[in-house]
């Protein structure tokens, strides 16, 4: 991991949010229909198939690196969900009701489905919206899927990494069951960003015009895919598999893991070519943008929802800037403030622990 390449992961996490965001403002309810070939060519569904990506190879290095119990991961990815999605619940529930009371006509299935305020909670804060027999969209948040796909991952991640033996076999044979076929449909491309964490060494030696082959020619694959549409040759071919069962999310699962591949293939290549490349200049910039990228992520679907049916003479530039703002806005509140609060609550536990440890101490004999 290079200064370099920490960059262009950090440019490529906020343009993947970007593109997720451009996805959803596509719909023609919002803007029209101008936007309609980012639909057409699905490109938020893959954008987030990086998402895994990134995530397993961000995991993979900070479970290797700073965390170094079960404890310890468990405290850096709860605290990293709970303290963006908590309140992104809570902002989607007050802009779903004041939406739906400015323009009810504007809410609508299959892209908004009203829980009960305890349904949704529950739903959210336990991360098991899409798990085995509990699917639910959580009112208009519709982005809020992909959490529950990562919260599974870093569960069994933490069993294999953490635990070994009959305990760690027993308890993956258990939470498969409870994740579902749909969950792990998807996890072979976060799988793939966890193996990139461990295969970096395989670009030491390479030439650069071999590092330039093996970051662009997954770009060039890429578009031609999309020319001849081989994810709707693919998912065709392969639906009838499952029968009735309902993929939901993961109806794409074998061009997800075509695309997970090609993707790798592209970072192992970038990442060789970032040790020579100097992006200093850009890193300040890339570390702003990627700050704020999982609450542009998570809460812009009910922010344009709620703009749309509150403020519906907004022209498509005013619609898609003032998202990206509120988000950003939202980002500043709840997501940058998180290494702060991680290290008010890891000290405030170490005192604890200390005063505790100084009121049990046994005393030994007076002497």
């Amino acid at each position: 991991m290079t200064p370099g390449f920490s960059t262009y992961l950090n440019l490529l996490r906020f343009g993947a949010a970007m593109v997720v965001l451009l996805s959803h403002f596509a719909y023609p309810r919002f803007s029209g229909g101008d936007w309609m070939w980012v639909r057409e060519l699905n490109l938020g569904s893959d954008a987030v198939v990086i998402f895994f990506v990134l995530s397993g190879f961000v995991i993979a290095l900070t479970a290797e690196r700073k965390d170094d119990t079960m404890g310890r991961f468990a405290f850096s990815r709860l605290s990293r969900l709970i303290s963006v999605a908590v309140p992104a619940l809570v902002l989607t529930l007050v802009l779903d009701r004041m939406g739906s009371t400015a323009d009810p006509a504007s809410y609508f299935a299959p892209y908004y489905a009203p829980l009960p305020l305890w349904e949704m909670l529950a739903r959210g804060l336990s991360f098991s919206n899409e798990w085995s027999g509990l699917s639910a969209r959580l009112g208009s948040n519709g982005p809020f899927w992909s959490l529950s796909y990562e919260a599974a991952y870093y569960v069994l991640f933490a069993v294999c990494f953490y635990l070994n033996g009959l305990r760690r076999a027993a308890l993956l044979v258990l939470f498969c069951l409870l994740f579902g076929l749909n969950v792990l449909l998807l996890m072979p491309a976060w799988l793939m960003g966890v193996w990139l964490y461990r295969k970096l060494y395989l670009i030491n030696g390479l030439s650069a015009q071999a590092l330039m082959l093996m970051t662009l020619g997954p770009v060039a694959t890429y578009a031609l895919c999309l020319a001849i549409d081989v994810s709707g040759i693919v998912q065709s071919t392969v639906q009838p598999m499952f029968g009735a069962h309902d993929l939901r999310f993961s109806d794409e699962y074998l061009w997800n893991a075509l695309l997970g591949a090609l993707t790798t293939m592209h970072l192992l290549g970038a990442a060789g070519l970032a040790r020579q490349a100097d992006l200093s200049r850009l890193a300040g910039f890339a570390n702003w943008c990627a700050g704020g990228s999982f609450s542009l992520y998570l809460v812009h679907y009910p922010v344009l929802q709620w703009l749309d049916a509150s403020l519906p003479g907004l022209s498509n530039l005013a619609l898609f800037t003032t998202t990206v703002l509120i988000c950003y806005a939202f980002a500043a509140v709840f997501e940058r403030p998180l290494p702060a609060m991680r290290r008010w609550v890891l000290r405030a536990s170490g005192q604890m622990r200390s005063a505790t440890h100084g009121l049990t101490k046994p005393t030994g004999p007076s002497m």
